[in-house]
């Protein structure tokens, strides 16, 4: 296990370019499996997550290669429906297979799955759209079996829970549902624009689906699919946390291949804050001349702040003078970074869903842990600014979601590197 060293107060300056979302590229490489022709995907991240996916689909029959950034999938003849919680218990959006197994074969086994611990995320609307679209399922051992020896067939599904739309849900019925017999319209689905890029890459595979990227989708169904080739979109969380990685040491950076669009709530906050972000093409420059202000932040699905940033932005708050607040309605736990930046100096403090920041002079370098990918980046961040050195161990959760990180940052100016533990 490795950990990362930083010697923090250095200002980054320069350029870095985004890689592709691994949010797009989980579910979209779960969908090879309702073709038996080959797919191709570029713009793939090389990720820790990456590998665990292609771990599950070799395992369900499929045969992948991995080339820099392009992923070819094809069929090695035989398909198989069991997929081993030794896989998926590791990272959640590999239960997107469920949707694709039972639509495809008529029958799926697979793990409950796992993945960041940031608070409780049930797996109800899966299996709510599944049963829906006429799967029969049951629990057993710590798996879901659905079976559909019939096949599936269209129907209207509401997917609307507690904390708003579920991405995952969203994408797991959306692909069951484009080889059902009939009309499949899912009701307050995500719109985020990684359901987007799936959607477009069904319908390369022939799909029809309308409506992606708003709160009602509509999906006529197939006999089958075929093999398609796809370019992942960039990874807008990579992106935002770059920008703030650029905020945060009082730096200014150019971050290439970016779709502005979907950091639209992101570049909102900070533009209030003071930042001075200017768009040219697929190109965002950041960098600010005085000073920041503190801000108040509720995470909501997209299009609102993303839960994902939530951590890097209480990061920035930490050294942002003025009393900040943080509200997160998407998962009201994920809060595990707040004792670690603590550790390092920051003045936080959570009451239930809220984190109340008084921003401070100076972070101090510290041993700090990381609990989740998110949690994990905003360390880092902390990191950069702090005055001394920081440790920051775990770093196999930022492998999971950030390509190339360190070389990154210290192509920036980051003094970073990274120890066994």
């Amino acid at each position: 296990m490795d950990k990362l060293i930083i010697e923090g107060g250095r200002v980054l300056k320069g350029e870095v370019t985004i890689s592709g979302a691994k949010n797009a590229l989980l579910p979209i490489m779960a969908a090879t499996l309702l073709t038996d022709e080959p797919c191709i995907i570029e713009n793939a991240p090389n990720l820790r997550d990456t590998h665990t996916m292609i771990r599950i689909l070799c395992s369900l029959g499929k045969t992948v290669d991995f080339n820099k950034d392009v992923i070819k999938i094809t069929s090695s003849g035989h398909s198989y429906y069991v997929a081993d919680y030794k896989l998926v218990s590791v990272m959640r959006a590999s239960f997107c297979v469920l949707g694709p197994l039972v639509a495809k074969l008529g029958k799926a086994k697979v793990s409950l799955p796992g993945g960041c611990v940031i608070g409780v995320r049930p797996v109800d609307l899966h299996l709510k759209g599944l049963t829906s679209l006429g799967a029969q399922l049951d629990m057993e051992a710590g798996y879901i079996i659905a079976k559909a020896p019939k096949g599936l067939r269209g129907t209207h599904i509401y997917l609307g829970g507690n904390f708003g739309s579920s991405v995952l849900a969203t994408a797991n019925v959306m692909m069951a549902a484009t080889l059902a017999r009939g009309i499949t319209t899912i009701e307050s689905a995500a719109c985020e624009p990684e359901i987007v890029d799936l959607a477009e890459f069904l319908n390369k595979m022939g799909a029809c689906i309308r409506g992606a990227g708003t709160h009602y989708i509509q999906i006529e169904g197939k006999k089958q699919l075929r093999g398609a080739k796809h370019k992942i979109i960039p990874d807008r969380i990579e992106a935002g946390t770059f920008m703030i990685a650029g905020l945060i040491t009082g730096g200014n950076i150019i971050i290439k291949n970016v779709i502005s669009e979907h950091l639209g709530a992101v570049i909102d906050k900070l533009s209030f804050m003071g930042a001075e972000i200017k768009k040219e093409n697929k190109d965002l420059i950041v960098g600010y001349k005085r000073y920041l202000k503190p801000a108040e932040i509720v995470t909501l699905p997209y299009p609102g702040f993303p839960t994902d940033m939530q951590a890097q932005m209480m990061a920035l708050l930490s050294v942002t003078e003025g009393i900040s607040i943080i509200t997160e309605k998407v998962y009201p736990d994920r809060f595990m970074h707040v004792a670690e930046l603590n550790r390092m100096g920051a003045r936080i403090q959570r009451e239930g869903p809220h984190a109340i920041i008084q921003g401070v002079d100076n972070l101090c370098g510290a041993a700090v842990m990381a609990s989740d990918l998110r949690a994990s980046a905003s360390l880092v961040l902390a990191g950069l600014v702090a005055q001394g050195t920081t440790t920051v161990s775990r770093t196999y959760h930022l492998e999971r979601g950030y390509e190339n990180l360190e070389n990154k940052l210290r192509n920036l100016g980051a003094v970073i590197y990274r120890q066994k533990e």
